[in-house]
C-alpha cells in the first residue's frame, strides 16, 4: 500500500531524528555543567584515562555520564507509564505526578528514608543493594495502592472529577509525610528535602543494576502489551469482544507502570510532568495511537526531554543549579493546559 509506505517511511525517518537528538543530548549533559569539558577531553577521558587529567575522567565518569544515563532512563520510564496510564484509564492527562502516584510512591520512600533507614543516610547512597531493593519495592507499592484507589473510581467519574480525586489523594499522602517528617532526625530530614526536588545526580554505577534493571524490565515488558492495549482504546467492551483479557491487561498495565515510575520516584526524587508531556508530543509527531509506534517513540521522547530538563537545570556556566521539578513543570503545565482545552472544545462540538 503506498500510503503504509509513506508512513513507515515518515516513522523511520522521525525514529532517527528523536535517535540522534537523544545521542546530541546525552553528549551535551556530558560535556555542559559548572565546568564546560570539550568533546575530545572527554573522548580521552573515557577511551584513555591515562593520557588525560584524573580530574576531569573523575568528573566525566564519575559524575556527567551515570547522570546522564539516569536521565535518558527515568525519562524513558516516566514516559512509557504515563503511555500506558492514559491508556488504561483512557484520559489524556493521566500520568504518575498528575494522578498522585508519585506521591504515594513518595510515602513508600519517606517511610524507608526517615523511619527505617540508618541515622545520617543521604537518599539512596548510604544505602547496600538490599537497601536499594527496599527503596524500590517501598516506593512501587506506595505507587501501586494509589493506582488501585484511583482506578477504583476511574470509571465512575470525569475526567475533572479525577484529577480533582488525585490532587486530594495527594494532599492526604502529603499529610502523612508531613508527620513523619516532623518526627524525623535533621539529618534525614535535610536529605528527603533535597530529594523532593528532583534530581538526577544521585545515581551512581553501583545503583544502575536496581535502578536500570527494573527500568529495563518495565520497559521490555510494555513492548508486548502493544496490541490488547490498542484494543483497550476503543473500550474494554469492544477488547473483550476480540478476545483480549482486560483484567489482567490492566492489573499488568499499571503494575508496570507502578514499578517504573517507582523505580524513578524512590531515586530521583518525584520527577513531575514529564509523563504527561513525552506521549502528547509523540502522539503530534507520529500522527497515530498504535502502541507499537507509540511506546519506542515515549522511550526516545521521554529521554530526550529529560536529558535537556536536566541540562537546563544544571544552568551550564554558572555556579549554582535549578530545582529539575522546576524546569519539568514549565514543559508540562502547558502541556496539561492545552490538552484540557482541546478536550473541552472537543465536547463541545459533539456533546
Amino acid at each position: 500500500m503506498p500510503g503504509s509506505d509513506t508512513s513507515s517511511s515518515r516513522n523511520a525517518l522521525l525514529f532517527s531524528i528523536l535517535g540522534v537528538g537523544v545521542l546530541a543530548l546525552a553528549v551535551a549533559n556530558v560535556c555542559l555543567g559548572s565546568a564546560t569539558i570539550s568533546l575530545g577531553d572527554v573522548w580521552a577521558a573515557l577511551v584513555d584515562g591515562e593520557s588525560g587529567s584524573s580530574v576531569t575522567r573523575q568528573i566525566v565518569v564519575d559524575f556527567r555520564l551515570p547522570r546522564a544515563m539516569t536521565a535518558l532512563l527515568a525519562g524513558s520510564a516516566l514516559a512509557v507509564s504515563g503511555l500506558l496510564m492514559q491508556t488504561i484509564f483512557r484520559n489524556p492527562l493521566a500520568d504518575p505526578f498528575v494522578l498522585g502516584v508519585n506521591s504515594g510512591a513518595s510515602l513508600g520512600v519517606a517511610i524507608v528514608l526517615l523511619v527505617l533507614a540508618p541515622a545520617g543516610v543521604s537518599l539512596t547512597q548510604g544505602l547496600e543493594l538490599s537497601g536499594h531493593l527496599l527503596v524500590v519495592l517501598a516506593a512501587t507499592g506506595g505507587a501501586a495502592v494509589v493506582l488501585g484507589i484511583v482506578l477504583s473510581f476511574a470509571q465512575r467519574v470525569d475526567v475533572m472529577s479525577l484529577l480533582i480525586l488525585g490532587l486530594m489523594l495527594s494532599y492526604a499522602v502529603g499529610a502523612v509525610v508531613s508527620v513523619l517528617m516532623f518526627y524525623s532526625m535533621a539529618e534525614r530530614l535535610q536529605s528527603f528535602f533535597a530529594w523532593s526536588y528532583g534530581t538526577f545526580g544521585n545515581v551512581a554505577w553501583s545503583h544502575m543494576r536496581v535502578f536500570g534493571a527494573c527500568i529495563g524490565a518495565g520497559a521490555a515488558a510494555s513492548l508486548f502489551l502493544c496490541k490488547p492495549l490498542d484494543a483497550m482504546l476503543m473500550g474494554e467492551r469492544f477488547a473483550e469482544s476480540l478476545g483480549t483479557k482486560v483484567k489482567s491487561v490492566r492489573i499488568l498495565s499499571l503494575g508496570l507502570a507502578s514499578l517504573m515510575a517507582g523505580t524513578v520516584t524512590g531515586f530521583c526524587g518525584p520527577i513531575g510532568f514529564l509523563g504527561i508531556a513525552a506521549p502528547h508530543l509523540c502522539r503530534y509527531l507520529f500522527k497515530t495511537s498504535q502502541h507499537k509506534v507509540l511506546i519506542p517513540a515515549s522511550l526516545l521522547g521521554g529521554a530526550g526531554i529529560a536529558l535537556a530538563a536536566d541540562l537546563v537545570a544544571k544552568a551550564p556556566g554558572f555556579d549554582g543549579a535549578l530545582p529539575l521539578n522546576a524546569v519539568t513543570a514549565l514543559v508540562g503545565a502547558p502541556v496539561i493546559i492545552v490538552a484540557l482545552i482541546r478536550q473541552r472544545n472537543l465536547r463541545k462540538a459533539f456533546g
